[in-house]
């Protein structure tokens, strides 16, 4: 199987590097000096136990290869979706394809594509790239995947690669996944992303753990159906398990690039206003958010 990676950021290279063992892998990188790396040293991988493993990927710039391959797996931020859609576009209705952003934003406007067969994913790993041919993996979590369009019978085949490092899970509804996981995000991102803390902090510290649990109060009530699914304590829990992790939202501000709060945090906003529900705590963490980026009127 041919599979083709759209996105060479921490998400696109861990995935890459663990399809790898299994399946032939392109990647498709938007800079030619990370291009040029990965030929030169290949796609390493730094495993939570320190060893570093090595895989050799077909790298490039372009999107040629893209009409041969047996799956698409988009793993570029959502800021860089509207061009790559263009590309989709003209791929053959046939080949299936995979988005693994974060946040809802994503979900209706990738089914308006041709294709027959598309899925989503929810990642749960932790995933830190080091330079433009390492990336650190640096958190066991599921992959969860859902198919909302077409049959599922390629997905499966990403059984091939699943160990106790990387396992996956199938479920049924795309949208509720990639809820709850937006709701998972909107605890922990902003706020380190304000703070400028890593996960661990946001329970370490008394006055951020009260902000975290003023925070899912707010979306609780909001949405209380969720209150049976996520409790307080998972959110602890998953604070716990990623405490040296720095947050996706965390690592596009330090390295001053545009994060995802949108499609994370103003997507949930505006489901929870669609029901007559605010949620001012998160919508003052959210214009925190933009304000750093230096958004301008």
């Amino acid at each position: 199987m041919n599979i083709v990676i759209i996105g060479a950021g921490s998400v696109g290279m861990l995935m890459s590097s663990f399809l790898a063992e299994k399946y032939e892998v392109t990647l498709i990188v938007r800079r030619l000096k990370q291009e040029e790396a990965i030929r030169k040293h290949g796609l390493y991988r730094k495993n939570l136990d320190g060893t570093i493993t090595k895989k050799y990927v077909n790298v490039t710039t372009t999107y040629n290869e893209i009409a041969t391959a047996s799956l698409v797996i988009v793993a570029v931020k959502y800021t860089h979706l509207q061009e790559v859609f263009l590309q989709l576009q003209k791929l053959p209705q046939d080949i299936p394809i995979l988005f693994v952003q974060n946040g809802l934003a994503h979900f209706e406007e990738a089914l308006k594509l041709p294709q027959q067969t598309i899925g989503f994913g929810s990642c749960q790993f932790g995933a830190q790239k080091a330079n433009d041919y390492t990336v650190i993996h640096n958190g066991i979590g599921v992959l969860k995947l859902a198919v909302e369009r077409g049959n599922d019978e390629v997905f499966q085949l990403l059984h091939g690669i699943e160990n106790e490092l990387f396992p996956l899970q199938f479920v049924d509804d795309a949208e509720k996944m990639l809820f709850e996981k937006a709701l998972y995000n909107c605890f922990i991102n902003p706020l380190t992303a304000v703070l400028q803390v890593k996960n661990g902090e946001l329970i370490n510290n008394i006055h951020a753990k009260k902000l975290l649990k003023d925070l899912y109060e707010e979306l609780m009530n909001a949405f209380p159906e969720q209150r049976m699914i996520v409790s307080f304590e998972d959110v602890v829990s998953l604070c716990e398990k990623t405490a040296s992790n720095t947050s996706s939202m965390l690592q596009d501000r330090l390295m001053n690039k545009k994060t995802e709060v949108e499609s994370i945090v103003g997507a949930i906003i505006k489901k929870a206003e669609l029901k007559g529900k605010s949620l001012p705590t998160l919508k003052t963490l959210y214009h925190l958010v933009l304000s750093l980026e230096g958004e301008k009127t």
